[in-house]
């Protein structure tokens, strides 16, 4: 394994060589959608950005076990363990059974990934189907002496965890400053603190979700799931553990305490966090009421939207930021993605028509070795994208004859780049796939004017070719001409 790949650790707020626990294997588990309501904008990122890690790891060498979990059970309305379940509360309102709900919309969330060319997980388990391994899991903390019962619930006991370990060293937050910034909240009585956490909850009459448990009929709390998830498939140590940062307080934190008191060590090595999308500055998401669906943006049904934005203009927008910076809504961005995609595309395409010299002047290890580098450091996609852009540009060289290559380069330039745009960056050619379902009527009716036009140029009619070329360059597409035939693209 010669990858020098460098990753962000949340957990120790540095950057860090990766090296698994098990030479060639990695072990990485990712936190899914809780699935009452279609995915948004803000789901696309911590998809796209994991499928980026899966993929790039993959393509390195490893041998990947990546486990995404779907949340189906457990995920209260508010974080400080009251409300109503969130699938519960949906079931009621539309008259279903919860695990209609789930299953439709996790059904939705998949038909979302499929578009946006996000990979399968080795393993995608449900914390309902996992609901013995979370009482096991609550039984052995409770031998620890790190929770108590309390009339019919579990708690975590976070100021005697704290005694011993650290809580809060995942988010930088210190007990003194969320006791103060803790209310104690009605209904909470049977917890002895505030900031304390359910492991398990008392199911109330009218709770739908529940179980039988040595404590009574009730549900998991919403970070249980996890632990006991990724334990039963990676195993008590394992390699890398990630998700969005809006998770990283409450939900890892407790994660980390209720695993740490568990197995008496930490489970996870790297903790990786990808940053939020945002709409004017504001996190996207369900309780705020600000999200775009993803059904939305592939058809340009919501008033914020201009246009339609097809599956992989969305994901190259995510992938021409870090995944550690914010990256906020507009339509200037997506459509600046838009062209900067089929500028991508159009380069590969025109790659597949280049002719052979008996010489290069051009050195395609360069683009492989600033991909590399970029990948290796901390998954710099941009960079990536950049180095792709600067050969577009050798590649239109090579194409009107003013660089040239050799077979075996333009071979392995081939390779690169269809390496790094497909196989790595998970783009798709939606042109090239809408052409062979059927589905792209644009292309077939531009290749046969140009034909007309190679006809009337083969006449020596200029005006008949004249009128052809401005006729498609009003609608929206550029016409250039090469010495052994034309290309087009999008404007």
């Amino acid at each position: 394994m010669d990858s020098k790949l460098v990753l962000y650790n949340t957990l120790t707020r540095r950057k860090e060589v990766f090296e698994p626990l098990v030479p060639g294997r990695v072990g990485m588990y990712v936190c899914g959608p809780t699935v009452y309501g279609d995915p948004h904008l803000g789901h696309a990122r911590p998809a796209v950005t994991f499928d980026l890690l899966f993929r790039y790891l993959k393509a390195s060498g490893y041998k990947v076990r990546y486990v995404r979990n779907i949340t189906d059970v457990g995920h209260l309305e508010h974080d400080a363990d009251e409300g109503e379940d969130k699938i519960a509360k949906k079931a009621r309102l539309e008259q279903l059974e919860p695990m209609e709900v789930a299953h439709y919309y996790t059904e939705r969330y998949h038909r979302a990934m499929d578009a946006l060319n996000v990979e399968t997980p080795s393993i995608e388990p449900y914390a309902s189907g996992h609901i013995i391994e979370q009482i096991e899991f609550v039984k052995r903390i409770l031998a620890d002496g790190y929770a108590y019962e309390a009339n019919g619930s579990v708690y975590f006991d976070v100021e005697k965890y704290n005694a011993k370990y650290n809580y809060g060293r995942l988010s930088g937050r210190n007990l003194d400053d969320i006791v103060a910034n803790t209310r104690e909240l009605d209904g909470q009585s049977d917890k002895r603190h505030s900031y304390d956490f359910a492991l398990w909850k008392k199911a109330s009459p009218e709770h739908i979700m529940r179980w039988p448990s040595p404590w009574g009929d009730g549900f998991p709390g919403w970070h249980m799931e996890c632990s006991a998830m990724s334990t039963r498939y990676l195993g008590e140590r394992f390699d890398i553990h990630g998700g969005g940062m809006d998770l990283m307080f409450p939900h890892h934190e407790c994660e980390i305490a209720q695993s740490t008191a568990a197995l008496g060590h930490d489970s996870a090595r790297y903790w990786l966090h990808n940053n939020m999308m945002t709409v004017n500055g504001q996190k996207m998401g369900k309780s705020l009421g600000n999200f775009i669906t993803l059904e939305e943006f592939f058809t340009g049904s919501h008033p914020k939207l201009s246009q339609a934005y097809s599956p992989m203009t969305i994901r190259f927008f995510v992938l021409q930021a870090h995944y550690r910076s914010t990256l906020d809504f507009s339509n200037e961005a997506l459509q600046a993605a838009e062209k900067g995609l089929d500028r991508l595309m159009k380069g590969i395409e025109t790659l597949g028509k280049i002719k052979p010299a008996e010489v290069s002047t051009v050195d395609p290890a360069e683009l492989e070795t600033r991909c590399a580098e970029a990948m290796d450091d901390d998954l710099n996609s941009p960079m990536v994208i950049s180095a792709l852009f600067d050969w577009v540009r050798t590649i239109n060289q090579l194409a009107d004859g003013s660089q040239t290559i050799t077979a075996a380069d333009l071979a392995a330039l081939t390779a690169t780049v269809r390496r790094y745009a497909f196989d790595i960056l998970g783009l798709r050619d939606e042109k090239a796939a809408g052409t062979a379902s059927g589905r792209d009527y644009v292309t077939p009716l531009v290749e046969m004017l140009l034909d007309e036009r190679l006809k009337a140029r083969a006449a020596k009619d200029w005006a008949a070719s004249d009128r052809i070329r401005d006729g498609l360059t009003a609608a929206g597409i550029r016409v250039k001409d090469r010495k052994d035939g034309t290309d087009w693209e999008l404007e």
